[in-house]
Formats: structure tokens, C-alpha cells, sequence
């Protein structure tokens, strides 16, 4: 029982962290005294990127220890790891894919704008957004919704398919301007899905992270060049 109340309130503390982590960029503009309305956007791409990393730090410290251990689960299989991560990514992606298509010729006023933003970013500062969307962000997202919900939710399928939908529905609903905007849900959720099932199969969070940062270095490499 203490266990569980333990594993909740970690899991509480990390999901406000993740909401509000974009303060951690008020902490250099209060040290220097920045304005932030005169900052460029290369700028605050910049302080993006130290929020993510104040983020990072705090989950691990927050979870040190199982992530040490499940480091230890990963090393020592992974080649099976990441073949399993590899085929659980395949099939998320097909159908991410898929759906992306159908939703486009379909509803043809739907627009995923989370992936429009990012392309503007991308083109601010494309080297700190590798470094934010391709690396940093598929690390406290995983522990984030990987890791909090999973030690919270012990039925695996209810997990897996919590922490997709979740995961999906927070990359879209922020940036919804019409109601089909909102079928968006459907690619991101099957990519976070697939996520989850890797981490629940492997039993180490670095699988998920793996193939996730191999997913979205690849999109941003693409989007760059």
C-alpha cells in the first residue's frame, strides 16, 4: 500500500512537472535580466531547450533508481530490445502513417498543426531542434508517459492503451483551430501506443526512448535537409 501511494504521488509530481516545465526558462531571463518580449526566436528555442533539460534532470532524479535498473535490463538484452522495439515502432508507424493519409484526403480542412509549428522552429534554429525534439524530447515524454502511467496502471492493455491516447491528445488538442483537427489524435496515439507496448514487453524504459528518438531524429533530419 505505501508502495502505491508512493509510485501515485510520484506520478502526480511528474505530470505538473511536465505542464509546467516551460517556467524553467524563466530562470536564466531572471539570473541575466532578459526581456523576454525582445528575445529572437533562436532565443526561446534556446530556453526551450533548457527548460527540457531542468525537466530531465528532475525525472531522474525523481525515478534514479528504477531508471538505473531498467538501464541494467536494457544492456543486457539489448539486441532483443531493440528488435522488439523495432517491430511494435514498424506497425505504430504504418498505421500513423496510414491514418495520416486517410484523415488528409478524407477531412481535407484537418490540419496537424503541432507538426506545422514545429517546421517553423525547425527553421528558426534546426541544430537546437535536433538536439530538443530529437533527443531531449523522446526522454522526459517516455518517462513521462511512459513511466508514470505504467507504475500506476498495473493492467497492461489498459496502460498501454491509456498512455497512447494521452500521449496522443496532448500533441494535439493545444493546437486545435477545428473539430477535425482533432482526428490527429488517431496517428499520434497509434505511435504512442506502440511506445507504450515496447516498454511493456521489454520491461525497460530505454527501448521506448530508443526508438523514439530514431523516430523523430529521422522526421527532423528529413525536415531539415
Amino acid at each position: 500500500m505505501k508502495k502505491k501511494i508512493i509510485n501515485i504521488t510520484k506520478s502526480i509530481i511528474v505530470l505538473i512537472l511536465f505542464f509546467f516545465s516551460s517556467y524553467f526558462r524563466y530562470i536564466p531571463i531572471y539570473l541575466f535580466k532578459l526581456n523576454f518580449n525582445k528575445l529572437s526566436n533562436f532565443q526561446k528555442i534556446e530556453l526551450s531547450l533548457f527548460s527540457n533539460i531542468c525537466l530531465i534532470i528532475i525525472l531522474f532524479i525523481i525515478y534514479r533508481k528504477e531508471l538505473v535498473n531498467e538501464w541494467k535490463i536494457f544492456k543486457k538484452n539489448i539486441r532483443e530490445d531493440i528488435d522488439i522495439g523495432f517491430k511494435y515502432w514498424f506497425i505504430g508507424f504504418l498505421v500513423m502513417a496510414i491514418s495520416n493519409v486517410i484523415i488528409t484526403f478524407v477531412f481535407k480542412n484537418a490540419q496537424a498543426n503541432n507538426e506545422q509549428q514545429v517546421q517553423k522552429l525547425i527553421d528558426y534554429a534546426p541544430f537546437i531542434m535536433l538536439i530538443s525534439a530529437g533527443i531531449a524530447a523522446p526522454i522526459y515524454e517516455e518517462i513521462t508517459f511512459r513511466k508514470a502511467f505504467k507504475n500506476i496502471i498495473k493492467n497492461k492493455y489498459l496502460f498501454i492503451l491509456i498512455s497512447g491516447i494521452v500521449f496522443g491528445s496532448l500533441h494535439v488538442i493545444t493546437q486545435v483551430n477545428t473539430i477535425t483537427d482533432l482526428l490527429y489524435i488517431i496517428p499520434y496515439s497509434s505511435l504512442g501506443i506502440a511506445l507504450a507496448g515496447m516498454y511493456q514487453k521489454t520491461d525497460t524504459i530505454y527501448t521506448s526512448i530508443t526508438m523514439h528518438m530514431l523516430h523523430n531524429s529521422i522526421l527532423l533530419i528529413i525536415s531539415i535537409l
